[in-house]
């Protein structure tokens, strides 16, 4: 982080921001890693398991590449391990979380919310709000880049 000359306060940057994800995700892979499951694994049964309305394999391959922006290949690969895991099943054109998935994401939230809790505890509101609103841009603009790049 450098620091303003005016206050002495830390200003974020793009690569403390890329430290504190990649600090967070280790945390997290470490967990999936014990339950036999990778990140985007967890990515993509989370998106199935919560989303409003069954999702078919598409609309979870567009969701997942949303999120981590990854190839279409490679998550249909992570959806098909997920089906071989049985942690997924097939639901005419649908894919749906099992018992075991739901457990699974389960076991997971509850491993992580007491790290989670001492992560981001005594974090005050106002620096939380204003984190969200920054990572909410860079997040808006990052995309919007991403898309030209593709375009």
């Amino acid at each position: 982080m450098t620091t303003t000359a005016s206050t002495a306060e830390p200003v974020a940057n793009a690569r403390d921001l890329a430290l504190a994800h990649y600090a967070a995700r280790g945390v997290l892979e470490h967990v999936l890693a014990r339950h036999g499951i990778t990140f985007q694994q967890q990515v993509a049964l989370r998106a199935a398991l919560t989303a409003e309305t069954p999702r078919t394999a598409d609309d979870l391959v567009a969701q997942v590449q949303d999120s981590l922006k990854a190839g279409p290949a490679d998550i249909r690969a992570t959806l098909d391990e997920l089906l071989a895991k049985q942690l997924l099943a097939t639901d005419g054109p649908h894919l749906r979380p099992t018992d075991a998935g739901r457990e699974l994401i389960a076991a997971v939230g509850a491993e992580t919310t007491p790290v989670s809790a001492r992560i981001w505890g005594g974090i005050p509101a106002a620096d939380l709000t204003a984190a969200g609103r920054v990572l909410a841009l860079v997040t808006e603009r990052a995309n919007a880049e991403l898309a030209a790049l593709t375009a």
